[in-house]
């Protein structure tokens, strides 16, 4: 009998080539989940979970994702202006991010600008942090505001109709889907204006200015607080002696 034809032989070959597959399979693999890079280059990073969720996307301005929302990407066309980090939920929907981008156009004007968000769950953000030039109006500041108790998915979808519609009756359909959705209202704003001045504002929940208290672009200090009308009630700052 041909030895390598023996079916004791054949067993025992097979139990070895299996075994020394699997040794090869398992070291590749626990060798990939341990890489260790010391440059990497990429256009964009997903990062994910074991199932697929997309939760961190780091990118370059042209590959820069849409929206997120329950797992699906959706058209964002005017996310095109900067590079940066999106966030996302464990449910695969926007949570916030940080982009940023700086240029000098060719007539020297200078464009930059810093974003940093935190969203709502599955609503708009709630928290922001921003900085930026616009030719020579510079500007930085921290805003809160108040969104909606609604998902923002029905927002996108109101978007999507009223996108259809003519230019005139656009403004008509979005006052009525406010009407029964409350739309996003500052409540708070500190930081720096074009103009020089630096204040905080105050208001309350309808989005009405109550409170500012700034430095103007004058150097002037000053304090006010005004009525649901928008009239300043009380108002305290220097005066000239």
């Amino acid at each position: 009998m041909n030895f390598l034809s023996n079916p004791k032989f054949l067993s025992v070959y097979s139990a070895v080539l299996t075994v020394t597959f699997a040794i090869v399979v398992l070291g590749a693999a626990s060798s990939v989940r341990n890489q260790k890079f010391g440059i990497i280059t990429a256009r964009r990073i997903n990062i994910v979970e074991p199932d697929g969720t997309v939760r961190l996307t780091i990118s370059n301005r042209a590959d820069f994702p849409g929206a997120w929302n329950r797992k699906k990407e959706y058209p964002r066309p005017d996310r095109r202006e900067a590079a940066g980090m999106l966030f996302m939920s464990e449910e695969g929907t926007e949570q916030g991010g940080f982009i940023w981008g700086a240029s000098q156009l060719p007539d020297g004007t200078i464009q930059n600008h810093g974003h940093l968000s935190l969203d709502q769950y599955e609503e708009n953000q709630i928290f922001a942090i921003d900085a930026g030039q616009e030719g020579n109006g510079k500007f930085s500041r921290i805003t809160m505001t108040d969104q909606g108790d609604f998902p923002i998915e029905e927002k996108r979808k109101a978007n999507e109709e009223i996108d259809k519609l003519p230019l005139d009756k656009q403004d008509a359909a979005w006052d009525k889907f406010f009407a029964s959705h409350r739309h996003d209202v500052q409540r708070l704003a500190l930081g720096r204006s074009p103009d020089g001045s630096v204040g905080l504002k105050l208001r309350d929940g309808a989005g009405r200015v109550r409170i500012v208290l700034a430095v103007q672009a004058d150097g002037k200090p000053v304090l006010q607080f005004l009525n649901d009308q928008g009239t300043v009630i009380k108002e305290f700052a220097t005066t000239e002696k």
